[in-house]
């Protein structure tokens, strides 16, 4: 069995944005030489999350209004009350809303490889969910298999 490991970076354009990495996953898939068996991706973050959706600019727009009303960023979150927060960083910035919907979406999807490529549906885009941008990302990729 091999095991491959690449970081996929990312460069995030907004405080709230949604960007597929479909292609960017598939090439490291394509590198690692493995034909059959997974990959999983997964984002080294806790404000950002990674999900299986469709890349559609609507529903995009529909995703970030869900969310943002479901965790509005101005409400007056405990984790936001800096000053009585104990070593933070100088730039730390008001973001417990970012942390709630990365807690909703989850931070890595694993999907089956079958014929050296991720198996996706018709519909179905390897998705980076930014909820803190803009800001640089890391992505985890490990495909395993023969």
């Amino acid at each position: 069995m091999k095991v491959f490991h690449d970081v996929v970076k990312v460069e995030t354009p907004a405080p709230f944005a949604v960007i597929d990495i479909t292609e960017r996953v598939a090439e490291v898939v394509g590198r690692s030489g493995v034909t059959e068996g997974q990959v999983v991706v997964t984002s080294q973050h806790t404000t950002c999350a990674i999900s299986v959706n469709e890349n559609e600019a609507r529903l995009l727009d529909d995703i970030e209004a869900f969310f943002l009303r479901l965790a509005p960023p101005d409400l007056p979150y405990r984790h936001n009350d800096l000053h009585l927060r104990e070593n933070i960083p100088p730039d730390e910035p008001k973001n417990a809303h970012a942390h709630l919907i990365a807690m909703l979406l989850g931070n890595g999807e694993a999907l089956a490889v079958r014929d050296g490529a991720p198996v996706l549906g018709r519909y179905q885009s390897i998705l980076l969910a930014e909820m803190d941008g803009p800001r640089s990302r890391r992505v985890v990729v490990q495909v395993t298999g023969a």
